[in-house]
């Protein structure tokens, strides 16, 4: 199973444990550590913070999602969530049209509603992506102009 594979699979068990309120401090937990062994890297329960600053092109990406009604459902303890910010750099992870799934009741409920089964998921007029999507792949998938719409999502 390649990395997006896991971290969908592991945020979906994840997910679940958030949504139902159980176990939520143990999934996090397993979580951040399967992604660490599967990166090579140290569990650490540190977020995954964009070092650089947005490229103009990351920024009118993020936009054109908010003005077309994207929504990205994703958790604050979710490190493929973190890392979906991050390519979007500083500025522009900041601004995406993200819906958070675990600080509220509300935000359970709305991700519940929105039968949100993977972290992150991307939605847009009935269409969705799971898992972590580069910025080409949301150009394509979101009829960016001037995208390679070859490429497009479901």
């Amino acid at each position: 199973m390649g990395r997006s594979g896991l971290l969908i699979a592991l945020t979906t068990v994840v997910l679940g444990a958030a949504i139902t309120g159980s176990g939520v401090a143990g999934a996090q937990a397993e979580a951040r550590q399967a992604v660490a062994r599967q990166a090579g890297g140290a569990p650490s329960g540190e977020a995954i913070s964009p070092a650089a600053r947005s490229t103009p092109e990351q920024l009118a990406v993020g936009a054109y999602l908010r003005r077309r009604g994207a929504v990205f459902y994703g958790a604050w303890w979710c490190p493929a969530c973190a890392a979906q910010k991050a390519l979007f750099g500083q500025e522009g992870g900041a601004q995406l049209p993200y819906v958070e799934c675990d600080k509220s009741e509300q935000g359970r409920q709305r991700c519940r509603a929105a039968r949100v089964r993977a972290l992150p998921t991307w939605e847009l007029n009935g269409k969705r992506l799971e898992g972590v999507q580069s910025v080409a792949e949301l150009k394509a998938w979101s009829d960016y102009p001037g995208a390679d719409n070859s490429a497009r999502g479901n």
